[in-house]
């Protein structure tokens, strides 16, 4: 497929217009980024978002694999002199993977099977004479003509075997059968599991699918991958149940046209056909269809909720106490400044089974007055809310304003026993280094979560189950976006966070951390054009998500690409305003008098970029993230036994599934909002209504004091 029919499919599958289809594969095509093309080329794509354009790119690989396989398949079945006209063109309008491989099937080269033993012992012509469906005659009879001793033939019985064994193969390449078959499978087949090992571990998880069924249609994503799991956990046995009358029915309407005296024979084959070689084939490519649904959703879900973790607001100017619980090796403290340097390290053990709890509130008090720490970050792992309680108890004790936070500390301890915080902290073991990564993630959770796979961070739904080629690429995109989204200050971020810009690589970021050192702080964006390996495509991509704060020039600390740099410097000149008043109330008040078109007209630039540089001038510093609710904050700790039924609280959403959403509201366990109880009416989606890091108001639901856990609801009590 050449881009003039790619063009069109890519437009209609995705609802946008031709040119932008064009444009955006083009600029793609010569190697510019996706976050690059979203913000600095909206002329160009008639102002596509991130995930569009990504969505198209993701089109065009498919489509250019698909356009490589074609041309793969038609010359391998032409080496065989077997292509046809009506072949090739049925290969060439294939719009999927699955149809070309079900047209190339019959052709494939196949291992030894009972087909080909059958042709090699001369019994080709008796599997066609079956098959003109003779009207008179016996079979049998003409059978006994193919008895050979010698080929491994001894009877009529084998000569017919051995035909229908071809018939059958037959059968099961052709595509059409195939096609109808899959369809009814997925359309009328039922799911159906069973419970496999009485005496696995976590068997208990599976209950519900020991004696379970479902329309396949309707099986929904987090269940699919929840079986899959049991099954491969050796726990659950998995099967399609069909409607195998009526596939034999349809299989002899297209086969048996007329009266035949093979009619038993042939009736047999298709059983056979269906039985041995369709069904067992079908009901995996059905399942892998049905699992690949399920990962992209997973996927998706996770990269949704990655995105809002990681785009967090960050509480800045805040000096803060980190503090890793634990029982037994006690809880690690780290004390960091405004700017996460680290002040102080030591442990202290107020939990089991030392109980040390006057000499750590010591240590703590000791700590916080000569820091002036002004928020605690608690980490959510082993011993948390025994931690909690002691902290909140030194809070009581303590003439100040003075609050905490339990922080998701998912992924701290992959970063700890990393390469990257070895070279941060090589001195410090891996739990002061986790303490130091809490504190850090109160203040800047971009900057820190960067610094850790994806994978780790806590926010997924059965994300161990997925294809991890793909997770990785999802989340690398997320990261991605999100870093780009916020911009990055050139001379205090880390290698980590560097890479995640538009064009940089690793060795890119670490050149840049090297000459930042070896030579002080950036003063220019221009002077990022001298970091080795930083050439001119790369510096294009990259420079406009890069901010120099307090350089040389005040436009180097907003996200105004340089290429604009010439057209900003008109509009300032033409409202009068100097670089150095760009944020000022003077500069507001002169932009937001602009008539748009006319500006952008005057100035030869596009009103995209225009509203930009407008947007870019009135908040030179701004970070996205300022204008999201900052973290709940906590005075006071939270027990099961202090919640009644409607009680209404506040929480922060941890944790998106299919299924519903978790709430922190200052218990051991999160409390569940299930779907059905987000707002009222319908809810499609979770991610509809919620999304991580949100703060929102719940009432209590239901109280489990077994199993330690608190259902939740959004709808208020008078609206139920």
């Amino acid at each position: 497929m050449d881009l003039t029919q790619m063009i069109p499919t890519i437009a209609k599958e995705l609802g946008v217009k031709h040119n932008q289809v064009e444009q955006t594969i083009s600029l793609l095509d010569e190697g510019n980024t996706v976050p690059f093309i979203a913000r600095y080329r909206k002329e160009m794509t008639g102002q596509l978002d991130e995930t569009q354009i990504r969505d198209i790119e993701e089109r065009v690989r498919y489509l250019r694999n698909l356009a490589v396989r074609k041309e793969e398949v038609l010359r391998l079945i032409e080496e065989q002199g077997k292509l046809t006209d009506e072949l090739a063109q049925s290969i060439q309008q294939a719009s999927k993977l699955q149809e070309v491989e079900d047209l190339y099937r019959p052709y494939k080269q196949k291992r030894r099977t009972r087909a080909t033993m059958a042709k090699e012992k001369g019994l080709e012509p008796l599997a066609t004479y079956l098959l003109t469906l003779p009207k008179e005659g016996d079979p049998a009879q003409e059978a006994g003509k193919y008895i050979n001793p010698e080929k491994g033939v001894e009877s009529a019985e084998d000569a017919l075997q051995g035909a229908m064994d071809i018939i059958a193969e037959q059968i099961s390449d052709d595509p059409d059968f195939r096609k109808w078959i899959r369809e009814t499978t997925f359309n009328k087949g039922v799911l159906v599991t069973e419970q496999k090992n009485e005496e696995a571990e976590n068997k208990n998880v599976y209950q519900m699918y020991y004696d379970y069924n479902e329309p396949v249609k309707k099986v929904v994503p987090h269940r699919v991958l929840a079986i899959n799991r049991g099954e491969k956990e050796e726990i659950l046995k998995v099967n399609i149940d069909v409607p195998v009358e009526e596939i034999y029915s349809f299989l002899q309407r297209k086969i048996i046209t007329r009266p035949t005296v093979a009619k038993d024979i042939l009736e047999a084959t298709i059983e056979d056909s269906y039985k041995r070689l369709i069904a067992p084939s079908v009901e995996r490519e059905v399942r892998t269809s049905l699992t690949e649904v399920a990962e992209e959703r997973a996927i998706h879900i996770f990269s949704e909720n990655l995105r809002n973790l990681l785009l967090q607001p960050p509480l800045k100017g805040k000096v803060v106490l980190g503090v890793d619980p634990a029982f037994r090796t006690g809880c690690k403290l780290a004390v960091v400044d405004e700017t996460g340097k680290v002040l102080d390290i030591t442990v202290i053990y107020p939990t089991a089974p030392h109980n040390k709890v006057a000499e750590a509130s010591a240590k703590v008090k000791e700590r916080i007055t000569k820091y002036s720490v002004e928020i605690i970050a608690i980490g959510n792992g082993t011993a948390s809310r025994e931690t909690e309680q002691f902290i909140v108890d030194v809070i009581k004790e303590m003439n100040r304003d003075l609050s905490y936070l339990i922080v998701n500390e998912a992924g701290a301890s992959v970063y700890s026993a990393s390469q990257i915080a070895k070279e941060e902290f090589p001195d410090l073991d891996v739990a002061e280094r986790s303490a130091i990564s809490i504190a850090r993630r109160l203040q800047d959770p971009l900057a820190e979560l960067v610094k850790i796979d994806p994978k780790s961070v806590g926010v997924g739904q059965y994300q161990h189950d997925v294809s991890q080629n793909r997770l990785a690429e999802s989340l690398e995109f997320v990261v991605s976006s999100a870093v780009n989204h916020v911009g990055v200050d050139v001379n205090t971020a880390s290698a980590s966070l560097l890479q995640y810009v538009s064009g940089v690589n690793k060795q890119v970021a670490n050149n840049i951390v090297k000459m930042r050192e070896e030579n002080g702080k950036f003063i220019s964006r221009d002077q990022l054009k001298k970091v080795p390996r930083l050439g001119a495509k790369t510096y294009e991509q990259c420079i406009g998500f890069l901010r120099v704060i307090d350089g040389s020039n005040p436009l180097d600390k907003t996200p105004i690409h340089p290429e604009s740099y010439k057209a900003t410097d008109k509009l300032l000149k033409l409202i009068n305003i100097k670089p150095e008043q760009i944020g000022s109330e003077e500069c507001r008040a002169s932009l937001q008098k602009l008539d748009i078109t006319a500006t952008a007209a005057q100035l030869d630039i596009g009103e995209p970029t225009l509203k930009d540089i407008i947007d870019s001038l009135l908040r030179p510093g701004r970070d996205p993230r300022d204008e999201l609710p900052k973290p709940l904050l906590s005075q006071d700790v939270l027990k099961l036994s202090d919640l009644s039924k409607g009680m209404k609280l506040q929480g922060t959403i941890r944790n998106v599934v299919d299924f519903g959403a978790f709430v922190d509201i200052g218990l051991k366990n999160d409390g569940l909002i299930h779907i059905s109880r987000l707002k009222k009416g319908f809810v499609k989606h979770p991610l509809d209504v919620v999304s991580v890091g949100q703060i929102v108001d719940v009432w209590v639901a239901e109280i489990d004091e077994q199993r330690q856990r608190v259902g939740l609801t959004m709808i208020a009590p008078a609206d139920v």
